[in-house]
């Protein structure tokens, strides 16, 4: 056989091999994203909106995987994105034309309590990174309650910020346009923290104690 020959044997040998080394971990990449979809769908079972909760993280797949700690940093870092979109959207309502008092005093407590929102999420994204994977203990017990204080606060502060549309006259299209908004940022932060309570509850040390 000729040298041309053995050439070319080799090329198509080694197109052959990378051939199903991809196949191989195309296969395996996709075994692994479906796991951690079914991961995500079932972690979703502890929040009040798992159909929300499914849709906001099954993008984040590949880097959830399987771990409860990722999967709550992900639901915190799409409540911040969206805490922060909805503080630009009342900003801008600040400066509407024709607002009645009650209503622009309303908008403005609205961005102060949302404002307070945005800044107990983005602290309780480096907060939960302090604790560890598998840690217990009093450090992980720390840094894991407060996450769930600040987080729990954001909460607060987002079902407070349309009070002050409560009463008669304050039903007009501001109010209707600003509700939808914090209905759905609520219902995003409200899974949020119970997936970091399910994280919490799950690595807490008298939990990892009596794991078999």
């Amino acid at each position: 056989m000729s040298n041309h020959s053995l050439h070319h044997l080799l090329i198509v040998f080694i197109v052959f091999q990378c051939f199903l080394a991809y196949n191989t971990m195309a296969r395996s990449a996709i075994r692994s994203n479906t796991d951690a979809i079914k991961f995500i769908k079932v972690s979703c079972r502890a929040t009040l909106y798992p159909v929300l909760c499914v849709q906001c993280l099954s993008a984040f797949a590949n880097t959830v995987k399987q771990s409860e700690k990722q999967l709550a940093h992900a639901a915190l870092s799409v409540s911040l994105s969206r805490a922060k979109s909805t503080t630009i959207f009342v900003s801008k309502l600040t400066r509407v034309r024709g607002l009645k008092p009650r209503e622009k005093q309303a908008v403005n407590d609205c961005l102060d309590t949302m404002s307070d929102s945005v800044d107990q999420i983005n602290k309780s994204i480096p907060e939960l990174g302090r604790t560890g994977q598998f840690s217990a203990g009093q450090d992980f017990m720390w840094h894991v309650s407060n996450v769930q204080t600040w987080v729990s606060a954001a909460l607060t502060d987002e079902n407070t910020c349309l009070d002050g549309f409560s009463g008669p006259g304050m039903n007009g299209n501001v109010k209707a346009a600003l509700r939808l908004r914090i209905l759905h940022l609520a219902q995003v932060t409200s899974n949020a923290l119970a997936l970091v309570n399910r994280f919490a509850d799950r690595h807490r040390p008298s939990a990892i104690a009596n794991t078999p």
